[in-house]
């Protein structure tokens, strides 16, 4: 009579701990990294019916100051914003939420200041394809 074999037990156990070992030490992919701080998109601008009125971040806009509004980045955060259509670049602080309404449904992702569109050269447009990357996280608590 022959002893039951054991192999088949220990090799699946063998394979997993391979497995579990592998991806708990693996490094993100560059796209990973990169994904969480550039963004390609739509964006539009906002002004004259939200100037003076207070933003998520508790600031009063203003819509001559280099800002934005974006639904998810922490408020606070700086970013760059490249027009990727005339290749203007500019600095800006989001501090609001958005865009939304019409905007949003064709795929905006940023809504910026009218000074900022006006730097950007689209205000005449309202809409421009856009380069987004962050330079710095803001503060997620607020």
């Amino acid at each position: 009579m022959r002893a039951p074999s054991t192999r088949g037990s220990w090799l699946p156990a063998i394979l997993a701990a391979l497995v579990l070992a592998f991806t708990a030490t693996a490094v993100p992919a560059e796209s990973e990294t990169s994904a969480q701080t550039v963004q390609l998109g739509l964006a539009s601008w906002y002004g004259p019916g939200f100037h003076g009125k207070e933003t998520a971040s508790g600031e009063i806009f203003d819509q001559r100051q280099m800002v934005a509004a974006h639904r998810t980045l922490p408020l606070g955060s700086v970013i760059q914003v490249t027009n990727l259509e005339n290749g203007r670049r500019l600095t800006l602080r989001v501090i609001d939420r958005g865009p939304y309404g019409r905007n949003y449904r064709k795929g905006t992702i940023l809504d910026v200041s009218r000074g900022a569109a006006g730097r950007l050269g689209f205000i005449r447009d309202g809409i421009v394809r856009v380069r987004i990357k962050v330079l710095e996280f803001g503060d997620r608590s607020r």
